[in-house]
């Protein structure tokens, strides 16, 4: 819930995100279109309640006097979507956030069971239109899908209590029941990514294959937090980068975290047949400054009184002492096997996992932890990198370490399936092949789908393809990139047995990692890993044997060559740790982020 334009967990000011600077962008826009004549709906497209402390301290008090409700009426949203995170807090906390919303509230393939539903599949939205002289009617229908996923990763919310369905059916049952009903124009709320072109069912992201349908004229995309219409590095057929088309339909995908707004024109006609669109695109408008001279986009004084509330006392709770931490805790360099922070969250989780375990079956099983980085950079940029300094930790610190409000699960696997999970892992990596300053990690992969497996210790070489493919699926390559899969300097065999602590996200097979989901569950009583974190560092969870185990993996198969880290420029500081590289600073890059080579 990026509602400010503030960075909670630094404690500092982020000019370059936040719905008080795009309340600004809104503005401006609905000026442009006063002055044209032209008519405006304003929609957002999920996952706006949770995501920073800001909408933790929402969450505990919720109502219709939640802060981004009021904000959204006050800048005339005419309905929103529900993403998967959205969900986070679970049905209680959402309904008793929606309920009362002033504007529609949809998702259409995520049905409510047993009781009364807060959101709906679709809506109409009326409006007159001049043509002539004369007023005439346009009726303007909008739905909304979100992943089918969302019911496995919210399990610990969703089970029993929701239907789920398929995205491109759901879309076809909606197009067909607002054009019945007279609609114009039928507008896509889509919480999904562009996905695949061909149709799958049960797919996550399906942007493509929306547009593709009849009867769809606009979409708003969203969920991966990329931008479109932006440099895509494999444009598809029927993608127009210039004009924001995909299948000829108008696309937008505005990011993430207010950084961006979306902006689709639609140019009517009407005839005897009734309204037709002669001209179309879609675009994004940045609250970053459009030349380094200019300053950012103003934020807006409303907006910035309905969050002054909630902003004080957010800051007011992420200010609570929690502990001390005797070294940085960082991850700039979690990629290179780096991660002092994976590793405090690996120790928490395991400590609480350990009085579960006792005097059960499981209790002489080597116990592991995966845990994988909450901030990583990637496309919310370059400053979105845990960065906890040495000295007193407070209770911002903790979300820092790890963000969203997971659960603790644990699983037991057999070696072959540990092996298997690091592989999926490794996809994230780029294929080495000694092209100069090749960059280390592969763009399109998100970096909280890099679990690193803390209790045991093994090597990462990037210069053999990888045996999965970032969706999940075999490649061939069975080879694959682990070496050296150890625990406690003895090879792991595949049938060794092994008891991991993960949380539910990954458990319920979140990322596309089939391993976590096909293990046996081991039954625990609810446990928040934020409160895990919290207490580990407070001390009321003993200090865990994972804190000072080895690193857990290493980079090999280099042979001499280079590689390049983009990293967050706070990473400087820190240089001193990547010794072992022997590290060049290339300087940043257009994005901001600082580039590193590497001779591992």
């Amino acid at each position: 819930m990026n509602m400010t334009s503030f960075d909670y967990y630094a404690d500092r000011p982020d000019q370059a995100i936040g719905l008080t600077r795009t309340a600004s962008l809104i503005r401006a826009a609905r000026q442009e279109a006063r002055q044209s004549g032209a008519e405006v709906l304003l929609f957002d497209n999920g996952d706006a309640l949770q995501g920073t402390l800001l909408g933790d301290w929402a969450a505990d008090q919720p109502g219709p006097q939640h802060p981004l409700l009021s904000a959204f009426e006050k800048l005339g949203y005419d309905a929103i979507a529900l993403g998967n995170h959205d969900f986070s807090f679970g049905l209680p906390v959402l309904e008793a956030i929606v309920e009362h919303a002033p504007f529609p509230v949809l998702c259409g393939n995520l049905r409510r069971m047993g009781r009364a539903q807060v959101w709906r599949p679709w809506t109409v939205l009326k409006r007159r239109m001049r043509v002539g002289g004369e007023e005439v009617p346009l009726r303007v229908g909008v739905f909304s899908i979100l992943p089918p996923q969302t019911a496995r990763w919210e399990a610990h919310h969703l089970d029993g209590q929701v239907e789920v369905a398929d995205s491109i059916s759901t879309a076809r049952t909606c197009i067909a029941e607002l054009r019945d009903r007279g609609c114009d124009l039928v507008i896509a709320l889509a919480h999904s990514g562009l996905g695949d072109a061909e149709p799958a069912p049960m797919s996550e992201n399906v942007v493509i294959q929306l547009a593709a349908l009849e009867g769809v004229d606009a979409i708003v995309a969203g969920h991966t937090h990329m931008l479109f219409p932006a440099d895509i590095p494999d444009p598809v057929a029927g993608m127009d980068l210039q004009k924001g088309l995909i299948h000829g339909k108008p696309v937008v995908m505005p990011g993430t975290a207010g950084t961006h707004l979306g902006v689709i024109d639609l140019t009517l006609e009407r005839d005897a047949a009734g309204w037709n669109i002669v001209a179309k695109s879609g675009q994004l408008r940045s609250v970053r400054p459009a030349h380094p001279d200019a300053g950012p986009v103003p934020e807006d004084p409303e907006m910035m009184q309905v969050c002054r509330a909630g902003h004080t006392r957010t800051r007011r709770r992420a200010a609570s002492p929690v502990g001390r931490t005797e070294q940085a805790l960082h991850s700039y360099f979690t990629f290179c096997g780096l991660g002092r922070g994976l590793t405090l969250v690996a120790a928490a989780q395991a400590a609480a996992l350990r009085p579960v375990l006792k005097d059960s079956e499981l209790e002489d099983l080597p116990l592991l932890s995966s845990v994988a980085p909450s901030k990583f950079g990637g496309r919310a940029g370059p400053r979105h990198f845990t960065d906890v300094p040495r000295g007193d930790v407070f209770l911002r610190h903790v979300s820092d370490l790890h963000v969203f409000p997971n659960e603790l699960r644990a699983v037991v696997v057999s070696g072959a399936q540990l092996r298997n999970w690091l592989e999926m892992s490794a996809a994230v990596y780029r294929h080495i092949d000694g092209a100069r300053d090749a960059d280390l990690i592969d763009p399109q992969a998100t970096g909280h789908n890099f679990d690193v497996l803390h209790g045991v210790t093994y090597e990462i070489d990037p210069s053999c393809p990888p045996r999965f493919n970032l969706g999940g699926h075999r490649t061939g390559n069975e080879t694959g990139r682990i070496r050296n899969l150890c625990h406690h300097g003895t090879p792991v065999t595949p049938d060794q047995a092994f008891v991991v602590a993960v949380n539910n996200y990954r458990a319920n097979g979140g990322g596309n990692f089939p391993i976590p989901r096909q293990s046996p569950a081991i039954q625990l009583p609810r446990m928040s890993i934020g409160a895990v974190v919290r207490d580990y560092l407070s001390g009321a969870l003993e200090r865990d044997p994972l804190e000072g185990a080895p690193a857990s993996f290493s980079l090999t198969g280099f042979h001499g060559r280079a590689a390049v880290l983009r990293t967050g420029p706070g990473a400087a500081k820190y240089l001193d740790e990547l010794a072992a590289f022997k590290p060049e600073p290339l300087g940043l890059d257009d994005r901001g982020f600082l580039r590193i080579r590497l001779w591992p």
